[in-house]
């Protein structure tokens, strides 16, 4: 039996030195045996502490030890916790459970380096910063040794590193089986791999990407299996939104051009016309960005479409993209690069014209710009039926679970996006003691979000704080704007080390964090979830409000409007549920083992003076409360 794994002097104890056996995490293992056994599909609410890596993997395992079970795929929300699986959690599972097959870690394609890319980019950079030809150096001396050709193995190179998207391939720059380094692709190598392993260990872009793949009927990016597992699958819905929905981008024509050039220099320098045409592509594309007129932010494309000079620079475009179909046609088959090229151009046409007609109901089109680019987007308001379908075409059992999956207790909100209303939901209380490790402290006089000066009175407020616990705090915002000037605040401040989301990787940051021992850490949305610092090097979490989603975010305002039209309240049955969630998540930093102490503090004073705020009151653990600053630092400075 599955609790006898569990149990005292059982087979994980033996393999764990501190391991104890909780009723919470033998209870979850025992649903997904059963669940397993009767090919049924569950939701189950986790919250922290109960152990639900262990909890999913071992029955899995041991199914699979005794022939119930052929292939496995377990899912994850984000590359750190997929890392954390595959190296931490996994190994010693596998040991415990005698679990003799193959597995394999498989991550998208922009994860890993192409060596096409790289050489290219490399001939390229010779007129290039210095900086980044020392970077080119690093990368291409890692290249030779690296295995895997994982890029996040290079930790100094921030997440969002400029180089990242010119040294991997996208779906629609990579050359297939034409390239001249296919025999050595990273990319190739992972995916056979994974197709050849008995567990695959993967994330939810992934899994999504490789439905929206077996949709066209052409190829599959992972095998289908036994059981699937989607920790963190509160994120579900969203990214399934965006991967049955389509887009194209100024970004997309700007690198086809880099790579027409490309031809031009280097195979064809006889064809200047081509040149030409490429070059008049190139500045349309650039003069349709200029025709939005802003720096950056999202928009209903239905309603900026109606602008005559952004449709007078589409019309032009559209001109040049044929002339340059033209021009190409002229010379296929001269230059496999070029074919490829071709195929490219003519795809982001049709795509560019299906998304300028905005007639297409149940569709959210929206826009989105940054300083130099800008997006055409189509998103389905409701993906439940194509999930179902999808999910139905494969025989197995379907397991989701994550900390924070119900609001006040209830499960709809999540059960409705993906069509999963008749399965079996459960939720598992978390064994910690909150009323004894924690203090929840939402600080009076905080002047109200949006406020003029906010950011400043911050400051002046949490600084006292922060010191007297010697740092050790994570300050986690909704915004970038709100982090980038708390940061630069808390610098100037404190003479303890601030640390900011977007210096370096995720992970360098949380190893840079532990390490000290006495930082701040200033972050948004990705350090609110899939974090885990344990032990007292983080104390205190801090939020600067309610993390409610953007009116004018496209793809929250369709739903706005598609819950009006239903008769919902857009914001009791939208926007509330999923900020609820939101919030779950970001507290959850906090409390991360029985012996953990620490002080939670919400600078948002609607959570006591508005009348949705027992929603989120009473959807977190049973938290002591209290207003004053003053017990939090005394609470801070008794914890041993």
């Amino acid at each position: 039996m599955i609790s006898d794994f569990f149990s005292k002097g059982g087979a994980l104890q033996s393999k764990l030195l501190n391991f104890r056996a909780r009723p919470a995490q033998i209870k979850m293992a025992q649903a997904i045996e059963s669940a397993i056994n009767l090919d049924e599909t569950l939701i189950i609410e986790a919250q922290t502490g109960t152990g639900k890596t262990f909890a999913y993997l071992a029955p899995v395992l041991l199914s699979f030890a005794k022939g119930t079970l052929q292939k496995i795929i377990i899912s994850t929300g984000s590359k750190t916790l997929q890392n954390q699986l595959f190296n931490k959690d996994l190994p010693v599972l596998i040991d415990a459970c005698n679990f003799v097959g193959t597995v394999t870690l498989l991550k998208g394609r922009s994860n890993y380096l192409c060596n096409e890319r790289l050489n290219r980019f490399m001939l390229e950079s010779k007129n290039k910063e210095k900086s980044i030809q020392i970077e080119l150096v690093k990368i291409k001396n890692w290249s030779i040794y690296t295995k895997t050709g994982d890029i996040s193995e290079m930790q100094s190179l921030p997440e969002d590193a400029f180089i990242i998207p010119l040294i991997t391939s996208t779906n629609d720059n990579c050359l297939g089986r034409d390239c001249p380094s296919f025999d050595d692709c990273f990319i190739v190598k992972a995916r056979k791999k994974a197709m050849d392993s008995d567990l695959i260990v993967i994330n939810h872009n992934l899994f999504f990407a490789d439905l929206a793949l077996k949709e066209t009927g052409f190829a599959e990016l992972i095998p289908n299996a036994s059981v699937y597992i989607f920790d963190e699958a509160h994120q579900l819905p969203d990214i399934a939104c965006e991967y049955f929905g389509e887009s194209v981008s100024t970004r997309q024509f700007i690198e086809l051009t880099k790579d027409i050039d490309f031809v031009y220099r280097t195979e064809l320098k006889e064809a200047k016309q081509m040149a030409k045409a490429t070059e008049q592509l190139r500045l349309s594309v650039l003069d349709f960005r200029l025709s939005f007129a802003i720096e950056k932010g999202t928009g209903s494309w239905r309603e900026k479409s109606t602008d005559k000079m952004i449709q007078l620079h589409l019309q032009r475009l559209f001109q040049v993209i044929d002339f340059l179909i033209d021009v190409i046609c002229e010379r296929l088959g001269k230059s496999e690069l070029l074919n490829h090229c071709f195929e490219r151009l003519n795809k982001f046409n049709l795509l560019l014209k299906k998304l300028n007609s905005i007639d297409t109901v149940g569709y959210s089109s929206w826009y989105d710009c940054t300083k130099q680019h800008v997006s055409l987007n189509i998103t389905p308001l409701c993906v439940a039926g194509r999930f179902q379908l999808a999910c139905e075409k494969k025989s197995a059992t379907w397991i989701y679970t994550s900390a924070t999956l119900s609001v006040k207790g209830q499960f709809e909100h999540f059960t409705s996006q993906l069509g999963l209303e008749r399965s079996k939901c459960m939720q598992l209380d978390s064994p910690f003691n909150y009323a004894k490790q924690s203090l929840f402290v939402v600080p009076r006089f905080i002047p109200e979000p949006s406020t003029p000066g906010l950011c400043d009175f911050l400051i002046k407020q949490l600084s006292p704080v922060i010191c007297s616990n010697k740092g050790r705090c994570f300050f986690l915002c909704t915004s970038h704007a709100m982090m980038n000037q708390l940061a630069v605040g808390f610098k100037r401040t404190l003479t303890l080390p601030v640390l900011l989301q977007g210096e370096k990787s995720k992970q360098a940051l949380i190893d840079e964090f532990i390490c000290h021992g006495n930082s701040l850490l200033v972050a948004t949305s990705s350090f609110w979830e899939g974090v885990d610092v344990p032990g007292q090097t983080l104390s205190c979490v801090i939020i600067d409000k309610l993390p409610f989603g953007s009116p004018d975010e496209s793809l929250l305002k369709a739903r706005i409007e598609d819950a009006y039209l239903k008769g919902l309240s857009p914001f009791f049955d939208v926007q509330l549920p999923q900020a609820v969630i939101n919030f779950k998540q970001g507290v959850g930093r906090l409390i991360r083992t029985e012996k953990d102490k620490g002080v939670l503090i919400v600078c948002d004073t609607r959570l006591v003076t508005r009348k949705y705020g027992h929603l989120f009151l009473n959807s977190l653990p049973s938290m002591p409360r209290t207003r004053s600053l003053e017990k939090a630092i005394d609470f801070l400075q008794n914890i041993k």
